[in-house]
């Protein structure tokens, strides 16, 4: 929810420094609440209006933020009383060194009850139109590369829905799944196969790029944090540990796109927009106060590492 807040505000800065629309964009890779803003951009969703959404401005047809917040809550639902995949966790114990730590993890969580039923419905309002079928436009995915990512609940791997070789999915179905927390939602059935929140692998999938042959790559990262403060509640210094492992994790991936030659600058939150988030990134009463934070923030935040890129 705060993630979506933040990045909503990072992208009018990085669309004032690029100085053209961000749908044009080579590649868009989207994670979880990444995913959500991906499609709309690539709907050709103004950035202006995506930031009027996080402000809970209505639009015809389009879910409220309200609606889409009271459905994930605050905190998750009571889960099921039974293991989030147990097949996940056989094939971790068949083959430990092809399931990631974070991932394997995910297995043991309960399994989630919380559903998307209005972000859904705001994919689906965000389609072109179709040919009168029941879902009109379910299965268009964007003619530029987006890529959405996902976690293959059963096999533990990636998936980046829309890149070449990667399953079928409509994109509506993709931006489910990557938004579908472990032990708080339940994962998204495509195919015959369930997906849950791509974050769980990485938060960034950057290192997926190494490939793109791209020469400017913008990371917008809200869950990793490169100019941090030092708090003293024992909750806060922990969610704080958390951005650090996150950070460095995001740093790995940036130096192996770097190592492509491509210039790679990532956008985090800084010490106002972690004031202004606190520990729970779905809580949903801070959303304005997030939005309002990282458009003040983002913009002297990119001008200072567009320089510092400058400067060699």
């Amino acid at each position: 929810m705060l993630g979506a807040a933040w990045m909503a505000g990072a992208l009018v800065a990085l669309q004032e420094r690029l100085g053209r629309p961000l749908q044009e964009v080579d590649v868009i890779v989207g994670t979880s609440a990444g995913s959500v803003l991906a499609a709309a951009l690539r709907y050709a969703v103004p950035v202006e209006a995506i930031v009027a959404h996080q402000r809970g401005v209505g639009f015809d047809a389009v879910p409220s933020v309200a609606e889409i917040d009271r459905e994930s809550g605050i905190l998750p639902p009571l889960p099921r009383m039974r293991l989030g995949s147990p097949r996940l966790l056989v094939n971790t114990a068949r083959a430990p060194h092809r399931v990631h730590p974070w991932v394997a993890a995910t297995a043991l969580l309960p399994q989630g009850r919380a559903q998307h039923r209005s972000l859904s419905q705001l994919l689906h309002a965000l389609l072109p139109p179709g040919d009168g079928q029941a879902q009109p436009g379910a299965d268009i995915w964007p003619k530029e590369q987006t890529w959405i990512m996902c976690v293959d609940y059963e096999a533990g791997r990636r998936v980046a829905f829309g890149r070449p070789g990667s399953p079928e999915a409509s994109l509506p179905d993709a931006v489910v799944a990557s938004c579908s927390i472990p032990g708080w939602h339940e994962p998204k059935v495509i195919g015959e196969r369930r997906y849950v929140d791509g974050g769980v692998r990485s938060t960034t999938s950057l290192e997926l790029l190494a490939r793109a042959e791209l020469d400017d790559v913008y990371v917008l990262a809200p869950m990793a944090c490169y100019d941090t403060d030092k708090p003293r509640n024992p909750a806060v210094r922990a969610e704080r540990l958390f951005r650090q492992w996150v950070t460095i994790a995001v740093t790995r991936e940036i130096s192996k796109v770097q190592a492509t030659g491509a210039n790679v600058i990532a956008l985090t939150p800084g010490p106002a927009d972690l004031s202004a988030i606190g520990i729970n990134l779905m809580d949903s009463t801070r959303r304005e106060r997030v939005l309002e934070t990282s458009l003040q923030t983002s913009p002297a935040r990119l001008a200072a590492l567009n320089e510092r890129r400058a400067m060699g």
